[in-house]
């Protein structure tokens, strides 16, 4: 949870957060766990939260820590990268005997792999997965923020994977394995013991494998403003389907349009709809 500062000024960002947004945005009750400072930009975030309707009672108040700053690149509109502040407050989220029992009750647990850059934070995740029902974990990769020992780990724990094509190709470079999508996925699914596993691939769409089977999804063409959001609207959308117990096609479609409604804003979390993006799903083809 944190800050993107942007060229044209800084916006609310962090997948996290950007997930938590859009789940609500289709009707979900999602809760972020996160820490930020006692400063400027932490109220403002705090505030930035209550006012898309999502809750503020699970987000830590650090006094040692700055909230947590990044610096965007959006100079290709397709591949933003970032250059992310450490240590911030968020790096130092404790655990407790509340946030146990909220991941304990919830449908699903949301998780990345930049958070476990530092010990504490690692730590802290590492005890919530104990609790979770169903745990998905939103590859993220950020570099240099990331280890192959603890994202193995991370895939070991998950139940649900979501990755981009960069992240599969490095993956299962580690394991030497092809990365065709084809096998790759259900290669993953096998090893680490994974309901589902999911690809995306910007413009080009997505792919999920689940229950033993592949399932395809085009890309939406749209007008690009930035992509900043867009995986994180396409997890929302994908997990909601599948909370709901809509088909495979359904969902990844769904979060495919999501993803990609997303982008035609500037923003990761513009006031869309479920319905706005079963819309632009159902237009035709230009």
């Amino acid at each position: 949870m944190l800050w993107d500062v942007l060229p044209t000024g800084k916006q609310p960002g962090g997948a996290p957060l950007n997930v938590a947004v859009h789940l609500h945005n289709f009707g979900a009750d999602a809760q972020i766990i996160s820490r930020v400072g006692r400063d400027d930009l932490g109220a403002k975030l705090l505030e930035f939260l209550i006012a898309k309707g999502i809750s503020t009672a699970y987000v830590q108040r650090g006094e040692t820590h700055l909230t947590g700053v990044v610096k965007a690149n959006v100079s290709d509109t397709n591949e933003v990268t970032y250059k992310i502040v450490q240590p911030v407050a968020w790096d130092y989220i404790q655990y407790d005997d509340a946030l146990g029992q909220l991941v304990a009750e919830a449908d699903a647990f949301v998780f990345g792999s930049l958070v476990a850059r530092s010990p504490a934070s690692r730590a802290t995740l590492y005890q919530l997965l104990e609790h979770a029902r169903l745990k998905v974990f939103d590859v993220n990769f950020r570099a240099p923020h990331y280890s192959r020992e603890v994202v193995t780990y991370l895939l070991q724990q998950a139940d649900v994977v979501k990755l981009n094509h960069h992240e599969l190709t490095e993956i299962m470079d580690w394991f030497g394995a092809p990365a065709a999508e084809a096998t790759a996925l259900p290669w993953l699914a096998e090893r680490f013991g994974l309901q589902a596993v999911c690809v995306t691939k910007g413009a080009d769409g997505a792919a999920l494998w689940t229950d033993g089977q592949l399932y395809q999804s085009p890309g939406v063409p749209v007008t690009v403003q930035d992509t900043i959001g867009s995986g994180d609207a396409f997890l929302a959308a994908l997990l909601t389907g599948r909370l709901a117990g809509q088909s495979p096609a359904d969902y990844l479609a769904f979060a495919c349009a999501a993803g990609a409604l997303v982008a035609t804003y500037q923003g990761a979390t513009p006031a869309i709809s479920a319905a706005q993006v079963r819309a632009l799903a159902a237009a035709p083809a230009a």
